[in-house]
């Protein structure tokens, strides 16, 4: 029998320095409790940062009181369990040492019944301060470690087994604090415990064999009855909350029935387990699961798996003397969902160097999507919520892969759990980023320790990809002038550590999974240089942003995968309002430059700026064109790169998400709005996407097709001048096959009869299924693709004055969209970059920075955040908030 008594919610936070004493809630961290209680400013305004340094100088303690009945702690053992302990600790249990902890990325478990009593009893967490630890560790090396550093850092955090990027990054504050995150609880069991259960899975047509390991600890020697299901599929929740009245409805006139249907499988099995850890196994068979797919390919659907361990009179005892039910209230059970799927990295030598793909049940599948950073710079704030809400848009976007990059941290379970259910595949790192590590042997125990923990933690979710080793660690022995003069020391240092410990432990733990050395890398014993190789395996680009090289850059290079390259903007003016004062709205304010962490970030932005567009006229314009600017980056490179399909099968931006309001690379902005950037992803990540491509002196006209179904393409393309007056036409017909890139057309643009700064190119296609049509999200039987593109740099073009008019409309609901406000616009001429903005209302339009071509009428739907009832907003509401800017409204 399993008993839990949560420890979540209210503790005290003693500052150890003066013995001062406030509030925390748990889960939590240090810092946003004294945000709470008022001692400290917010510390994403202006500059307060800077003031709150001395937070992670200081050692604090969290302290909680509760009280334990003597039925609780009759049971055989008790033990304190915390998800994630940050970081460096010591935990006294009515005030006995219990255990230590150095590592974030480790659980803290122990068994606590020999220091509990009945009645009241107090916990209390001793956080030391992570810089005075770094700085300890960092003096007893033997030679230097060198890590990269930012504009306002904590040095030597690659020697702590913390969040990398708490010690501040390039689009990150530096913030070091402690805490208690994703869950704390006293467990009390009979028994053994399941410590871990994981699965492996294989495949004869339509039977699946599922092998379940299950990882026990006893408290003493004995016979052990193990028992395990799979019941489902389940809905994910988004359809479990839609059904959830009609479910409720049914219930009080149906029958009573448990919970869950009849399991597809199960086995029992009565061992001899030691005193101690044991590993035992069981086989299971479904027969013709549901399977899993990737967003955009079809469901995914998620079982349940059930295992239970409880004491048995004897060995010798039938496995089904009691039933599963019986088995599981009188032990430990464990449940975890299942997606049944065959998913494969493919990296073969063939005539372009080394391919990288993902292969789901059979199926190439382009990976479309981005960087994943951690979702706030405040623990507190990493909330299912939060987290959701940052995902759906992912995949509102047309994403079907994040990577979870190697600065943040091995991610909540409620994570894990949504891209499960979304569809969301995960491209793992291991937490190891720009910097290199030590390989002492402390070190590499603590890490085994950790990434033994993580594998079995996070292996049986569908959704997740590969396992990679770090980011850029591999890189960064060429960065450093200690790693320069002596790279054999560091080189070794690195093996170690990658190949020794993380690649070593990966493949053991699950070898049905790749594992990938590093990103970027052309993949396991291959050194290439893929910041500028584009041959082999996964390439990082950043001369666009870095060097400053033309958009037109992205071009020049043909990468297998792409998991990194990006372009900033500023952030937009409700985010500037949200940490710049009144008077500091203006690119090189002390708030604006703060709240920019790359060296040259404004700078980059400015120049890039000057270099297409012409000077904006105010500081709103200059946001936007910043934000045009990024889309614009973005697109021609997956554009160019989605149209070589399948040479190149991945394209993964910098960045989805920021931690604080900030110029960044992200597409979302820290309080989750859309970037136009991230409505441009939803055009550019389409299944079914026209690009227009501008290199070598010719136009070319490809539509690249993600899914299955064979369309017949007819595409019509309009020269005009930027009056909207047409200039010429032209056609083409080609058939576009599932799963491939097809060129619709070419000129040269001397063929074009004008001059590029007189003209533009608008496209449109129309795509009608060639055959029956595949039961998977098509837009539609048929369906239309538009394109616009300038034939040279904007700022050379004599755009014309579109005279929006614009006027607020009721919308009626209808193919799943409610009823509510929109904005209908109409052009005299044609509009650029269009973006709308509903200044202080909480929502977004459903697209912004598009085109809008002479004489076009379009209806654009608001998108409250909450219920416009229950909000209060009105049409006249939203004709107020109402901005709307387009290119030629940026400039005098």
């Amino acid at each position: 029998m399993m008993e839990k008594l949560g420890l979540e919610g209210r503790w005290n936070l003693r500052r150890l320095a003066d013995g001062s004493e406030r509030p925390m809630a748990v889960p939590g961290d240090i810092l946003s409790a004294l945000l709470e209680a008022g001692e400290i400013p917010d510390p994403y305004y202006a500059d307060n940062e800077l003031g709150l340094q001395w937070i992670g100088a200081e050692d604090w303690e969290f302290r909680r009181d509760f009280t334990t009945s003597e039925a609780f702690l009759a049971h055989d053992r008790v033990f304190l369990d915390i998800e994630v302990l940050d970081t460096v600790a010591e935990l006294r249990l009515n005030g006995e040492l219990l255990g230590e902890s150095r590592n974030m990325f480790r659980r803290f478990r122990a068994d606590c019944k020999r220091l509990l009593k009945p009645g009241p009893n107090t916990l209390s967490v001793t956080i030391r301060s992570p810089e005075k630890a770094a700085a300890a560790l960092a003096a007893a090396l033997p030679y230097p470690i060198p890590a990269s550093t930012y504009p306002v850092s904590s040095p030597h955090r690659n020697l702590l087994r913390k969040a990398q990027c708490m010690a501040g990054w390039d689009w990150g504050p530096c913030l070091m604090t402690g805490g208690l995150y994703d869950g704390v609880s006293l467990v009390a069991i009979d028994g053994p415990r399941v410590d871990y259960a994981t699965t492996r899975m294989r495949r004869a047509g339509a039977t699946w064999l599922v092998e379940v390991e299950v990882e026990l600890d006893a408290d003493a020697a004995g016979p052990v009855r193990l028992e395990a299901s799979i019941t489902g599929p389940r809905a994910p929740a988004a359809t479990a909350a839609r059904a959830a009245s009609a479910v409720s409805a049914a219930r009080a006139s149906a029958p009573a029935s448990p919970d869950l249907p009849a399991p597809l499988a199960r086995e029992a099995l009565l061992v001899e387990a030691p005193a101690g850890p044991s590993r035992h196994k069981l086989d299971l068979v479904v027969e013709s699961p549901e399977l899993w797919w990737p967003a955009g390919c079809g469901a995914q659907p998620l079982y349940e798996l059930r295992v239970a361990a409880a004491p048995a009179a004897s060995v010798h005892d039938s496995p089904a003397a009691a039933s599963y039910d019986s088995a599981a209230a009188r032990g430990h059970e464990l449940t975890k969902r299942l997606g049944f799927r065959e998913l494969r990295v493919v990296a073969e030598e063939d005539e372009a160097g080394r391919s990288m793909k993902f292969v789901a049940n059979g199926r190439e599948v382009f990976a479309k999507g981005a960087n994943w950073i951690p979702a706030d710079a405040l623990p507190s704030r990493w909330t299912r919520g939060r987290i959701a809400g940052l995902l759906r848009s992912a995949v509102e976007a047309n994403m079907n892969c994040l990577r979870v990059w190697g600065g943040g941290r091995y991610e909540s379970d409620s994570f894990y759990e949504l891209c499960d259910e979304l569809g969301l595949l995960v491209w793992q790192d291991c937490m190891f980023s720009c910097a290199l590590y030590p390989s002492s042997p402390d070190f590499l125990a603590e890490v085994e320790a950790e990434i033994r923990h993580q594998v079995r933690r996070l292996k049986d979710h569908p959704a997740l990809g590969l396992w990679c080793g770090n980011n850029e660690a591999l890189g960064a022995i060429t960065w450093y002038e200690e790693s320069k003069k002596s790279p054999a020391r560091y080189i070794v240092d690195y093996d170690r550590l990658t190949e020794g410990v993380l690649g070593r432990v990966a493949r053991e733990l699950d070898p049905d999974r790749a594992w990938w050395p590093s990103s970027p890398s052309a993949g396991p014993n291959d050194f290439s240089d893929n910041w500028h190789s584009d041959g082999r395996g996964d390439m990082h680009y950043w001369a666009v942003w870095h060097e400053g090289k033309p958009f037109a850059d992205y071009l020049e290079v043909r990468p297998r995968f792409c998991s990194e390259f990006g372009f900033q903007s500023l952030p937009s003016a409700r985010t500037v309002a949200s940490f710049a004062p009144d008077g500091e709205r203006n690119v090189t304010s002390p708030a604006m430059e703060h709240h920019q962490r790359h060296p040259r970030g404004n700078t980059l932005i400015v120049e890039t700026m000057l270099r297409y567009f012409r000077m904006p006229s105010g500081f709103r314009e200059t946001l936007y064109l910043s934000e045009v600017q990024q889309a614009l980056a973005i697109k021609t490179a997956v554009e160019y790169w989605r149209s070589l399909r399948p040479r190149c099968m991945g394209t993964l931006y910098w960045q989805l998400n920021d931690v604080w309001p900030v110029a960044s690379w992200s597409s979302l902005e820290y309080d989750g709005g859309w970037k136009l950037l991230h409505y441009e992803a939803r055009r550019f990540y389409d299944e079914l996407l026209l690009a227009l491509v501008l290199k070598d002196g010719a136009v070319r006209a490809v539509a690249v097709n993600d899914g299955r179904t064979a369309y017949a393409g007819r595409l019509g393309l309009a020269l005009r001048r930027f009056d909207g007056s047409l200039v010429a036409e032209f056609s083409a017909t080609a058939d576009l096959a599932g799963e491939a890139a097809t060129l619709l057309w070419e000129a040269p643009l001397s063929d074009l009869g004008l001059r590029p700064t007189e003209v533009f190119l608008e496209a449109r296609l129309t795509a009608t299924p060639a055959g029956p049509v595949s039961p998977e999200p098509a837009g539609g039987p048929g369906r239309e693709r538009r394109a616009t593109l300038f034939l040279t740099e904007p700022k050379k073009c004599a755009l014309a004055d579109p005279r929006l008019e614009s006027r607020i409309v009721t919308l009626g609901g209808g193919a799943g969209a409610p009823a509510g406000l929109g904005v209908e616009l109409i052009a005299a001429a044609p509009a650029f970059f269009v973006k709308l903005e509903a200044e202080g209302l909480a929502g977004r339009f459903e697209d912004s920075g598009f085109h809008l071509a002479a004489g076009e009428r379009r209806f654009i739907r608001f998108l409250p955040a909450t219920d416009l009832g229950a909000a209060g907003a009105t049409a006249a509401d939203l004709g107020a908030a109402l901005r709307i800017l387009h290119l030629r409204a940026s400039y005098e």
